[in-house]
């Protein structure tokens, strides 16, 4: 089997020994050393945690196979304390019209699916973009790397996980989603720093999406406090965003935007 086809079920049944003999393997094929392995706890078993440097970069082993992606919401409840902040918020005229959480999510969430994705090392860190986002940026490509797909981005922040924002259907409504500290700030399932600040916009290879904030509009627009936390939600594709980013008005802001790079594996 190829590093490429290991899935995150198959990942998930090894033990220790096994796991780090398929992570020294990854960090063969692209020239790196294996820095961090440990085992965490999540969704109700063991997962495999990989870090390979390479290049002055650390790669989190992502693995892929057949995944669920997208958020359902007909199997969601919103609390009685995200109804109403949201209520407030569409009363002074944000969420684009729609009159009820429900609809709004909807709108800007990806829906449920399944896709089926390779197993891949993606950066740790995101970084900023240093020319515009089309087609592969030249300064990643000269070291083998490229932009995650929609699917992949969306996939290594959520893990698997399902449900609103990677570590659960709820946020510190009474905290800011920018600055230090908080669950945005810890490494998720696969140990990537990602979704970790409302002010952050990362660009995925579709232009129809960006990812883990919006680069502090709800924020700075006093938009509410659910409507500031909603771009670090794993399945928020931020279209209105999006259509910012790639338009005539975000045309030579590339440097305010982020990308994580991806090495593939074979």
């Amino acid at each position: 089997m190829s590093l490429a086809d290991l899935t995150l079920d198959r990942w998930r049944s090894l033990d220790p020994d096994a796991a780090g003999r398929l992570a020294r393997e990854a960090a063969a094929q692209v020239g790196g050393r294996v820095v961090l392995l440990d085992t965490v706890g999540h969704l109700g078993g063991p997962l495999h945690r990989v870090r390979i440097e390479r290049g002055g970069r650390e790669f989190a082993l992502v693995p892929g196979g057949t995944v669920r992606l997208g958020f359902d919401l007909d199997a969601w409840e919103p609390t009685a304390a995200q109804r109403a902040d949201y209520a407030e918020s569409a009363e002074e005229g944000y969420g684009y019209g729609h009159e009820d959480l429900t609809s709004y999510l909807a709108d800007v969430l990806s829906p449920p699916r399944t896709a089926t994705l390779a197993t891949v090392l993606m950066a740790v860190e995101d970084e900023a973009l240093t020319e515009p986002a089309s087609g592969v940026p030249a300064a990643l490509a000269a070291h083998g790397l490229r932009m995650p797909g929609a699917d992949e981005w969306e996939h290594a922040c959520g893990a698997g996980s399902g449900t609103l924002f990677r570590w659960g259907n709820e946020c510190p409504l009474d905290e800011p989603p920018y600055g230090s500290g908080g669950p945005r700030h810890e490494p998720n399932a696969f140990g990537l720093h990602i979704a970790y600040d409302s002010y952050g916009t990362e660009l995925s290879d579709d232009p129809a999406a960006v990812h883990g904030g919006d680069g502090g509009e709800a924020v700075c627009g006093g938009y509410g406090n659910l409507l500031g936390w909603l771009p670090l939600a794993t399945a928020n594709r931020n279209p209105y965003a999006a259509e910012f980013t790639y338009g005539p008005d975000g045309a030579g802001m590339y440097a305010e935007f982020s990308t994580r790079p991806v090495l593939s594996l074979r």
